[in-house]
C-alpha cells in the first residue's frame, strides 16, 4: 500500500519552493500563500589581528616577573613556538614562546623592568599594515599603566554648600582609550571584591601597570579608611586615588626603625622574595624536630667505590631517604588546608641547592624507582640547570620530601625549616669520628686518652704487648656518624612515625648494599 505522504512529484532542492509540488500533509494549509523574503547576503570582513603578549605565570607562587632580555627586537617576524623573551620568575629564568605567527610591533615592558602576571609585555601584529595600530595600542597601554593625576576640580562658589566627596565615580568605568584589556588584581584585592560584591572589570587599578590593589576595591565599595587625619572641620578637596594610596603607605614605615648610618639597603631579588614568602608561610605550620645519630662506616666505604663513577654523597642520601619513605608513606604525605592530608603516590626528593642570589630545591622525581647511577646523572643535570636558572616548574615545585645537606661545609648538625606543602625535611650534617662503646662497654677514645696514665699500673699485671693489643682492639670500635635532624608537620606526622622512619633510614645507611640494586 502506498504511503499517503508520497506522491509522484519530484522535489528538487535546486528549485524554489513555489515551483515545487510538495506533498500536502495538511490540506487546510495552502503553501502557495507563503511568501519568503529574500535574505540579504552577509558580507564577511576580516579584521586586523593585534594580539598582546602577556606575562605568563611560570610557577604556582609567581605573582610578577622580571624581563631579563628580549630575544627578539621590534619589527622582527615571529613564528609560532619561537622564543621571544626571557623572563625571571621567582625560581628560574625561562624562555617565553609566542603562540601565534606575526610581527613584534612594540615592546611594552623593557629589559630589567617587572610586570604582574597577566599584564601585556609586548604587542604582536599580524601584518606590516597593522604595526602602526599596534604601536598606538602599546602607547595607550603604557599610558594606562601609569595614570597621571587629573587636574584639580574648580573651587566651589562662595556661599554654596559643598557636596561630600565621593571617590566612587573615579572607579566607575575603565578608561575608554584602553580598549579591551586584561584585568589584573592582587589576590587580596580579588578577595575584597568578592566580599563587597565589586566588579573588578569596572575598577581602574592604580598599582604598577594598572594592577588593581586592595585600596582600589575599598574605594570602589565606598569604604572609608580605618585611620584618617581629617579633623572636625570638613575641608572639601577631591584628591586622586594615587595620592591617597601614597598617604596610607607613608604612614606604614613609621614602625620600621631607620637604617643604620652608613648601611646600604638592597632590595630583594625575585627569588629572594619567593623564599621570604615561603619561610613566613611555614611559620603557621606546627612542627617538631627529632634528631638521630647514624653510623656511616659502610656508607663511606660504598661512596669510595662509586665516587669514580660520578655518584655523589647527596645522591646516596637521597636514595636512602626514598627507600625509607616507601616503608613509611605518612612521612611522604602533605597537608595544605589544615583539614585533610593526602598520601603522595610519588616519592619526589627535593634537595636544597644554594645558587647565586638565592636558594632553590631541584626535585629528583620517583627517586625510589631510579637506580643509583641514573639518579646521580639526573641530579648532576638538575644542579647544572639550577645554577643556570633554567629549571622548568615541574623540576622544582613537585617535591614531596626535602633533603638539606650541609655536611660538605663541616656543619655537624642543624635544623631546617619545613617547606610549605610538605610533610618533612631532613637536615644532614658532616660525617665525623665518634666515640662508641663495644659489646663490653669499653670506649676506645677514652682508653687512648687514658693510656699514658694507666700504663704504669698495668705493667705489673699484663705485659706491654697485651696493652698494645687492647689498644688496637679498642681502636676498632671507632666509627663515623652523621647527625640527622628531621623537621616534620605535627598535624599529620607524630613522634612515633618519625622515630620509626629514622630507624629504617639508619638501617639502610648502615647496610647500604640495597642502594646499588
Amino acid at each position: 500500500m502506498a504511503s499517503p505522504f508520497l506522491s509522484n512529484s519530484t522535489i528538487s532542492f535546486s528549485s524554489s519552493l513555489k515551483s515545487s509540488t510538495l506533498p500536502r500533509l495538511f490540506p487546510s494549509v495552502s503553501f502557495s500563500s507563503i511568501r519568503f523574503k529574500p535574505t540579504p547576503r552577509r558580507i564577511l570582513t576580516v579584521r586586523s589581528k593585534i594580539r598582546e603578549i602577556f606575562m605568563p605565570a611560570l610557577s604556582s607562587t609567581m605573582t610578577e616577573g622580571k624581563i631579563v632580555s628580549w630575544v627578539k627586537s621590534e619589527g622582527d617576524v615571529l613564528s609560532k613556538g619561537e622564543s621571544v623573551v626571557v623572563v625571571e620568575s621567582d625560581k628560574a629564568d625561562m624562555d617565553v614562546e609566542t603562540f601565534y605567527d606575526g610581527i613584534l610591533a612594540a615592546i611594552v615592558v623593557g629589559e630589567g623592568e617587572t610586570a604582574p602576571v597577566g599584564a601585556a609585555i609586548g604587542i604582536l601584529a599580524e601584518t606590516e599594515d597593522e604595526i602602526a595600530e599596534a604601536k598606538a595600542k602599546a602607547a595607550s597601554n603604557s599610558g594606562a599603566s601609569a595614570p597621571s593625576a587629573p587636574p584639580p576640580p574648580p573651587a566651589p562658589a562662595a556661599g554654596s554648600t559643598p557636596a561630600p566627596p565621593n571617590s566612587t565615580p573615579a572607579y566607575a568605568a575603565p578608561i575608554a582609550s584602553e580598549g579591551l584589556r586584561k584585568t589584573v588584581a592582587t589576590p587580596y584585592a580579588k578577595k575584597l571584591a568578592k566580599q563587597h560584591k565589586v566588579d573588578t572589570e569596572s575598577v581602574v587599578g592604580t598599582g604598577p601597570y594598572g594592577r588593581i590593589t586592595p585600596e582600589d576595591i575599598e574605594a570602589a565599595a565606598g569604604i572609608l579608611p580605618s585611620k584618617t587625619n581629617v579633623g572636625p572641620v570638613v575641608v572639601v578637596e577631591v584628591k586622586p586615588a594615587a595620592p591617597t594610596k601614597a598617604t596610607s603607605d607613608s604612614s606604614a614605615p613609621s614602625s620600621i626603625p631607620p637604617p643604620v648610618p652608613g648601611s646600604t639597603v638592597v632590595p630583594f631579588t625575585t627569588m629572594q622574595t619567593a623564599v621570604s614568602k615561603n619561610m613566613v608561610e611555614s611559620i603557621s605550620v606546627p612542627t617538631f624536630r627529632v634528631g638521630y645519630p647514624v653510623t656511616t662506616d659502610a656508607l663511606d666505604a660504598l661512596y669510595e667505590k662509586v665516587k669514580p663513577k660520578g655518584v655523589t654523597m647527596t645522591a646516596l642520601l637521597a636514595k636512602a631517604a626514598a627507600m625509607a619513605l616507601v616503608q613509611h608513606p605518612v612521612v611522604n604525605a602533605s597537608c595544605k588546608d589544615g583539614k585533610s592530608f593526602s598520601y603522595n603516590s610519588n616519592i619526589n626528593i627535593a634537595i636544597a641547592v644554594a645558587i647565586n642570589g638565592g636558594l632553590i630545591t631541584p626535585v629528583l622525581q620517583d627517586a625510589d624507582k631510579l637506580d643509583l647511577y641514573l639518579l646521580s646523572q639526573k641530579w648532576k643535570e638538575l644542579v647544572e640547570k639550577a645554577r643556570a636558572k633554567q629549571l622548568q616548574p615541574q623540576e622544582y615545585n613537585s617535591g614531596t620530601f626535602t633533603l638539606s645537606n650541609l655536611g660538605m661545609f663541616g656543619v655537624d648538625k642543624f635544623d631546617a625549616i619545613l617547606p610549605p606543602g610538605q610533610g618533612a625535611i631532613m637536615a644532614v650534617g658532616a660525617s665525623k669520628p665518634t666515640v662508641v662503646a663495644d659489646a663490653d662497654g669499653f670506649f676506645s677514645l677514652k682508653n687512648k686518652m687514658l693510656l699514658p696514665v694507666l700504663l704504669p699500673a698495668m705493667i705489673g699485671v699484663i705485659d706491654f704487648a697485651s696493652v698494645l693489643l687492647a689498644s688496637k682492639m679498642y681502636s676498632s670500635v671507632m666509627s663515623s656518624t652523621i647527625g640527622v635532624n628531621v623537621t616534620a608537620d605535627h598535624r599529620i606526622i607524630y613522634g612515633a612515625d618519625l622515630a620509626a622512619f629514622l630507624q629504617t633510614f639508619s638501617k639502610i645507611v648502615e647496610n647500604p648494599g640495597s642502594l646499588t640494586l
